[in-house]
């Protein structure tokens, strides 16, 4: 029987990600996002609001696209695989935290536009230098989102018909 890690999670980012290296060299990014869940009550009839909040990592390419792309309140999809770390502190004291290891991260466009730039290929698997998605999004200061405007506008690397476009 195999077992399935995976989860998937639409909701704001709740600040700008914080990049920093491994001792090895890999980039890594670590957000919040905040997911609500609305639902009326059937007894009262009132409306009632929970919301979740998780922490997402990133690594490699996916974390430098994330830190050029997501900033506080944009809202995104996450996909990946919950992970369970544990320490103990200074002070003797266990502790430990589940966050979401993130395969993909995508701004959601239910409230707002995005301009994707595509990273030019340097190893087969889609690495390369500079963002993949660089959003330039018409959010609006009504939506509370943020304008992600600036930045080079240069076109995308050629077509190769012997890749895939995606």
């Amino acid at each position: 029987m195999a077992i399935d890690n995976s989860v998937t999670i639409t909701g704001n980012a709740t600040r700008e990600p914080e990049v920093r290296f491994t001792q090895g060299g890999s980039q890594v990014a670590g957000f919040g996002v905040a997911v609500n869940r609305r639902w009326q009550n059937r007894q009262s009839g009132e409306w009632e609001e929970a919301v979740s909040f998780f922490d997402v990592s990133c690594w490699n390419q996916l974390a430098a696209n994330v830190a050029e792309t997501v900033g506080r309140g944009t809202r995104v999809t996450v996909t990946g695989r919950l992970d369970q770390r544990s320490w103990e502190t200074p002070q003797g004291d266990k502790r430990s935290k589940i966050e979401i290891v993130a395969d993909d991260v995508a701004v959601s466009l239910r409230w707002a536009t995005a301009q994707v730039i595509r990273n030019e290929r340097s190893d087969g698997q889609g690495s390369g230098s500079g963002p993949s998605a660089r959003s330039a999004g018409n959010y609006s200061s009504q939506s509370g989102g943020r304008d992600f405007g600036g930045g080079s506008q240069d076109s995308p690397p050629s077509y190769n018909p012997d890749e895939e476009p995606f």
